[in-house]
C-alpha cells in the first residue's frame, strides 16, 4: 500500500526525510522559509513545493498533487512550535502562530486524508493534550471520523540520541491506531550516545568548515570562550572553571547549567534549540574539541542522513536543523500508519 505524505510546516524536511526512509512517497512540502525552502527542494527533488504563508493559502491549491496520488495519503502538520515553548517566554495571545494548527485543520477537514500525523513541543502547560490549540484539533478530528492516539513522548525511546521531549499524535480515517512501543530504554536496546552518532567525524576548528562537507561547519569562538571551553571537562559545565572566568550572573547561581556545557561521549545528547551550534547557549560544546558542536554533528544528532544538504547562513541551517523533527523518531512512529 503506497502512502502519499503532504508535508506541512516542512522545514528543512525531517517528517519527510523519516517518513521517506519508511517507504513512503513525499509528494508535497509547504513552508514559509526561503532558506528551508531551499534544503527541501534540494533533498526531496522528487516533491512539489509550496513556499507561502497556509494562511493564505486556499485548500484547492493541492487539487493536481492530490491528483497524481495513487494509494493513501497522509497530512503531517508539525506546526511552528515556539508559542507553546518552555523556552519562550515571551508568549502573546494574539501571536498568529497560536492558529497555524486550526490552519492546518482546514485541509484536513476539507481533503479528509487517510492519516494525519501532528508533532509539537509539550508546552508549559500542565497537560499539554487538553490545552485549548490541541482539544480544537481533535474535536475536529473525531468530528470527522478519525480515530486517534496521542501523547507526549520522548525521541530517545526511538533510538535518537538526544533528550527531546514532543507532543505527537496519530490519526486514521481506517480504524484504531497507536503510537508505537517505545524501542529503546529500560529493559530494550539502550539509549543511543553522541558517540554512537558524531564519533567519527572529521576534527574541525572553531570557525572553520570541512573542505569535504561544507555543512560540518562550526561558530567562531571568542578567546574568552576558548578558554572557557579548554577548562570544561567533557560532559561538565562551568563547575571546573575558575572564577576570572565565571560570568557575574554565575557567580552564585547554580541554575541553567546546561549553559557553556561540554556534551558527553557515553550520553544522549541535550535537547537540540534552534541555537545549537551556540557554546554559550547551551550544552553544545563538542566533548573533546575546543569548539561548539559542527552543523554536521548536529544534524546527525537529530538522526539525519551525512548525505542530507542544508542551505543558508550557518545560523539559518542551525535554526532548520533545532526545529527539525528527527527523521528516525518520524520513521519509527510511521510503523502506526502501516498497520492502521
Amino acid at each position: 500500500m503506497t502512502i502519499n505524505v503532504f508535508d506541512f510546516f516542512s522545514g528543512c524536511g525531517g517528517t519527510s526525510c523519516g517518513f521517506r526512509e519508511s517507504g513512503m512517497d513525499i509528494k508535497l512540502g509547504l513552508d514559509i522559509d526561503a532558506d528551508a525552502a531551499n534544503t527541501y527542494r534540494f533533498n526531496f527533488p522528487e516533491a512539489v513545493f509550496l513556499e507561502t504563508d497556509i494562511r493564505n493559502l486556499p485548500v484547492e491549491a493541492l487539487s493536481d498533487a492530490i491528483a497524481e496520488s495513487k494509494g493513501r495519503v497522509l497530512f503531517s502538520g508539525c506546526a511552528p512550535c515556539q508559542p507553546f515553548s518552555k523556552q519562550n517566554r515571551h508568549q502573546a495571545d494574539d501571536d498568529p502562530r497560536r492558529n497555524l494548527l486550526g490552519e492546518f485543520g482546514r485541509f484536513v477537514e476539507y481533503w479528509l486524508p487517510d492519516y494525519v500525523f501532528v508533532e509539537n513541543v509539550p508546552g508549559m502547560q500542565k497537560d499539554c493534550l487538553k490545552s485549548e490549540t490541541f482539544v480544537n484539533f481533535t474535536t475536529l478530528l473525531q468530528n470527522l471520523g478519525y480515530f486517534f492516539d496521542a501523547k507526549v513522548v520522548q525521541a530517545l525511546w526511538f533510538g535518537v540520541p538526544q533528550t527531546r521531549s514532543r507532543l505527537v499524535l496519530v490519526a486514521s480515517r481506517h480504524g484504531e491506531i497507536t503510537i508505537p512501543n517505545a524501542t529503546h530504554g529500560s529493559d530494550l536496546n539502550p539509549y543511543s550516545t553522541v558517540k554512537e552518532w558524531i564519533g567519527d567525524l572529521p576534527p574541525l576548528n572553531a570557525g572553520k568548515t570541512d573542505p569535504n562537507d561544507p555543512d560540518h561547519s562550526a561558530m567562531n569562538l571568542s578567546e574568552l570562550n576558548l578558554r572557557r571551553i579548554e577548562r570544561t571537562l567533557e560532559g561538565g559545565g562551568r563547575e571546573s572553571w575558575p572564577e576570572e572566568l565565571l560570568l557575574e550572573c554565575h557567580k552564585n547561581y547554580s541554575g541553567h547549567s546546561d549553559v557553556y556545557g561540554r556534551l558527553a561521549w557515553s550520553k544522549p545528547a541535550s535537547g537540540l534549540t534552534t541555537k545549537c551550534l551556540s557554546y554559550s547557549n547551551g550544552r553544545f560544546g563538542h566533548p573533546s574539541q575546543m569548539r561548539g558542536i559542527s552543523l554536521r554533528e548536529a544534524a546527525s544528532l537529530q538522526t539525519f542522513p551525512r548525505s542530507y544538504r542544508f542551505f543558508g547562513s550557518l545560523q539559518s541551517r542551525a535554526r532548520q536543523v533545532g526545529n527539525a523533527v528527527p527523521p528516525l523518531m518520524a520513521r519509527s512512529i510511521s510503523k502506526a500508519f502501516a498497520s492502521s
